[in-house]
């Protein structure tokens, strides 16, 4: 292969699961199989490289000042989903079970990984339960180890004085799962999130 062509598959393969096979298999693609594609896709990437932003409210993608969640007079802005990730808020708001407003962290708290509070979009979901604009704090992070450090440090950081209702997500076996082939800690979630029965 050609330097220009290894160049191009390194850099496909830093990107989020791609490994070496995906990222030559896309290269290819696009410069053998369908090279017509490649100046829109780069027109594409251009573009949103301009205009793309993060929301100066809650972190999810925007192309304005806010994003078209928080710009919706019709969402309950009291209550806040925390997400770790954009992807995580896509799949909640596809659910249609959340008509509140999001937060996005960008990440968890990862002491071995160096990842702390500063690392983290804290700072503006702090401003707006410091301004008392948020009565229920819904936290829909992980459930591992990093997960639950970063629910103890906002709960350890809601302002005093404020009386904000915080909930955890369930956990536990999926839809049509059996409790034979889940996980121990999958296991041990449904257990400690039961319910009673009606």
């Amino acid at each position: 292969m050609t330097p220009a062509f290894d160049q191009l598959r390194q850099h496909l393969k830093r990107l989020p699961g791609l490994g070496y096979r995906s990222s030559e298999r896309i290269a290819l693609h696009l410069l053998v199989e369908k090279p017509a594609q490649l100046p829109a896709l780069v027109e594409a990437l251009q573009a949103a490289a301009r205009s793309v932003r993060r929301c100066v409210r809650c972190g999810n993608l925007a192309e304005a000042v806010d994003c078209a969640i928080c710009a919706d007079a019709r969402r309950d802005r009291r209550v806040v989903c925390v997400v770790e990730h954009v992807p995580d808020l896509v799949a909640v708001e596809r659910s249609g079970a959340h008509r509140g407003v999001y937060h996005v962290l960008h990440g968890k708290l990862s002491p071995v990984q160096g990842v702390g509070p500063e690392d983290l979009n804290f700072a503006p979901l702090l401003a707006r339960l410091a301004a008392g604009e948020i009565e229920e704090l819904i936290l829909a992070l992980s459930n591992d180890v990093e997960g639950e450090a970063t629910c103890h440090y906002l709960t350890q950081h809601l302002p005093a004085g404020r009386a904000v209702r915080v909930s955890r997500i369930g956990f536990g076996l999926p839809s049509g799962g059996g409790v034979l082939y889940a996980d121990s800690v999958t296991r041990k979630s449904a257990l400690d999130g039961r319910r009673a029965y009606s």
